[in-house]
């Protein structure tokens, strides 16, 4: 029997806490080796969506194939082929990182020996052989995290979900988690990723799906979903509030904000080569001199804030 081509299939999802309705209708699919990114605001219901697809959590309505299981008929079924990485390390901190795998192992029933084999295997790529034999709880937060989803890869499963691996890691470790990240789907894994870091999804994601208040309300690749927001602006930069308001008054209509701090101003740009020189003209004719140009693309911050109305999360939480 042929395998499906959506390695991920969910068809209209709901889920209630009493009278909080946390999902509405979640309809998504995944196409084989490849990674779809679940974006949304703090409670969108993006972590009730990820329990719901690998078994955790049973829907009050709608259906869930993952490699043709029906999650609700074959949850043992569903559970053989994927591996789950939380938003904290589900390790055991008494033990130490090579015991929490050689565990691992046997619990998905792999032989001693190749649970042995298969713990040193994963160790040694995921940067942890130095520390195989220390207690868990001796780890830095970024090491965790990665014997996190060495754990869940000890019986290489060909699913995998990610629920915002990477949350509370310095920029360092969140780099050479996304390293690991990227070497899997090169090894054809498909990944459901749900993260609060949105140029994570814009570096990993093949398809981006936004959610807010329960409801799927935006879906596509990064560069469809920021055409989506505007046109490139270009930022220009004077060395006075003289220079500025010169450059306002010869740029007109064109300038569609100010920031007398900064000695800037922004143009909203279609063509960037045609539009660019227009600009400079104008300026030259002027006799106006630049201190800075640059042009800016929309961003997946822009989408998020255009589509849900709210920050990040992770701008709420002045991460830079």
């Amino acid at each position: 029997m042929p395998k499906p081509d959506y390695v991920i299939q969910a068809k209209g999802l709901k889920k209630s806490y009493g009278s909080n309705e946390v999902l509405k209708g979640i309809d998504l699919k995944v196409e084989r080796g490849t990674m779809l990114a679940l974006l949304g605001p703090n409670g969108a219901g993006k972590t009730t969506t990820v329990r719901i697809l690998s078994t955790l959590l049973k829907a009050d309505a709608g259906s869930v194939m993952v490699e043709g299981f029906d999650v609700a008929k074959d949850a043992d079924k569903v559970r053989s082929v994927i591996g789950l990485t939380g938003q904290s390390a589900a390790v055991d901190e008494l033990l130490t990182g090579r015991e929490n795998m050689v565990m691992m192992g046997r619990l998905y029933r792999l032989t001693k020996q190749s649970a042995k084999d298969r713990a040193e295997e994963l160790l040694e790529e995921f940067d942890l052989l130095k520390a195989a034999n220390r207690p868990a709880k001796t780890y830095s937060g970024g090491m965790r995290r990665r014997l996190d989803l060495a754990v869940s890869l000890i019986a290489t499963p060909p699913v995998i979900f990610l629920d915002e691996p990477t949350t509370g890691l310095d920029p360092r470790s969140r780099l050479a988690m996304w390293d690991i990240i990227k070497k899997l789907m090169a090894n054809g894994t498909t990944i459901l990723l749900t993260t609060q870091y949105l140029e994570e999804a814009d570096q990993l994601a093949d398809q981006i799906i936004v959610i807010d208040g329960g409801r799927v309300i935006a879906e596509g690749t990064a560069t469809e979903l920021k055409s989506r927001v505007g046109k490139d602006r270009l930022e220009l930069g004077f060395k006075d509030a003289k220079a500025l308001q010169a450059a306002t008054e010869a740029l007109g209509k064109e300038v569609v904000d100010t920031n007398e701090k900064e000695q800037s101003a922004t143009i909203i740009i279609t063509n960037t080569n045609k539009d660019v020189r227009h600009v400079l003209d104008l300026l030259t004719a002027a006799k106006i001199t630049l201190v800075s140009m640059a042009v800016h693309k929309p961003t997946l911050d822009d989408v998020f804030l255009s589509l849900t109305g709210k920050q990040t999360p992770s701008k709420k939480a002045g991460d830079k």
